[in-house]
């Protein structure tokens, strides 16, 4: 294998908790451990085509490890495989990949570290077809990339759906209301899964198990008898009814993916008050779970996916991602991960536990 001198890294898709404690383990990995230059492209796949790079040393990375977001900026509209362009008038699309490529030659870069979803990864894998060497790093709140146990990020997102249950639970109880959280997890419900039986939900709403909401309105009913005058409802923003579509917000033409999801948690608010007859509220979480501080957890994990990370790029490991399995980092390779999503099982464990304590699934 050729020797690896400069090692580059780019943030794509949605923000997230960890970002910078990966690039400040990667980075410190890198420099201390091989004594190999890092560079970060900037605003992600935006970068690679501009030739934007700025350099990763240790004064660069200093303080960032508690630091949300990510300090190399990231894109999620940005695809160099279809690119568009106006003429006449009209989006056309075309594949600047070897812009890119050849940014990367002038640059003096060996490998490229990528950190990022689905749809970030599945550009790292293409750039790998075209002999780039690249690794990726899973990165989403969601928990839904495949081959890996847990994604950084998502411990902080579901403590931040957590302290919000635990906020709506007095509100909730001191005007005898109903109170429907929506978190993100638009095709995968582990967010509102975990943060539901953490926060004492009486129903869970995930893309998983689609819901009747007439059974939803049975279990607030349930309560009331028991002498519960309120109850709460976390709703995963791709929860669709039985008989029914995920609501979708609005779509943004210039993503490759265009689709916004959010509302249902407001849709299944106002049927169950005209239903059970209790004043009902939504709260859409949104964005908050994506920001700010990441967890305990999320900094260990982060940086035990910034070392594996170079240590791949240091093997020679190149068109795979690093990937946590129980306690055990390992790697998969890119071209098994994409377009695979862990859903959440109807009928494992988690989904048993919850039911076991009397939470409705709508089921």
């Amino acid at each position: 294998m050729d020797k690896i001198n400069k090692i580059a890294i780019l943030t794509g898709g949605g923000d997230c908790p960890g970002l910078n404690a990966v690039i400040r383990a990667a980075t410190r990995t890198a420099v201390l451990k091989y004594g190999v230059e890092v560079a970060g492209f900037i605003n992600g796949y935006k970068g690679l085509y501009l030739g934007h790079t700025v350099k990763l040393n240790m004064d660069k990375i200093s303080g960032i490890l508690p630091m949300g977001g990510t300090i190399i900026y990231t894109s999620n509209k940005t695809n160099l495989f279809q690119f568009p362009f106006v003429e006449e008038g009209e989006t056309v699309y075309r594949d600047v990949s070897d812009v890119g490529v050849q940014n990367l030659k002038n640059a003096g870069i060996d490998a490229l570290i990528v950190i990022g979803g689905d749809g970030t990864l599945t550009s790292a894998r293409d750039f790998y077809r075209k002999g780039v060497k690249v690794v990726g790093v899973p990165k989403t709140i969601d928990n839904d990339l495949a081959y890996t146990d847990v994604s950084f990020g998502f411990d902080t997102a579901v403590s931040v759906a957590t302290e919000a249950m635990d906020r709506l639970h007095t509100t909730a109880a001191s005007h005898h209301r109903i109170m429907c959280l929506e978190v993100m997890g638009r095709y995968a419900g582990w967010i509102a899964l975990e943060a539901g039986i953490a926060g004492g939900a009486d129903a869970i709403l995930i893309p998983e198990i689609p819901y009747d909401i007439e059974k939803v309105a049975e279990a607030v009913i349930r309560r009331r008898h028991a002498g519960k005058d309120f109850s709460i409802i976390v709703v995963a923003e791709g929860a669709k009814p039985i008989s029914g579509e995920m609501v979708v917000s609005k779509l943004v033409e210039d993503s490759p993916d265009p689709i916004r999801l959010g509302g249902i948690a407001t849709q299944v608010a106002n049927e169950l008050e005209a239903m059970v007859g209790l004043e009902t509220r939504a709260t859409i979480l949104g964005h908050l779970q994506r920001g700010g501080t990441p967890t305990s957890n999320d900094r260990i994990l982060s940086t035990r996916y910034g070392k594996a990370a170079v240590d791949l790029v240091m093997e020679g490991k190149f068109g795979h991602m690093v990937t946590l399995r129980g306690n055990r980092l390992s790697s998969a390779p890119l071209e098994d991960v994409i377009g695979n999503l862990k859903n959440v099982d109807p009928q494992g464990d988690m989904v048993e536990t919850a039911k076991s304590i009397g939470i409705s699934f709508g089921d």
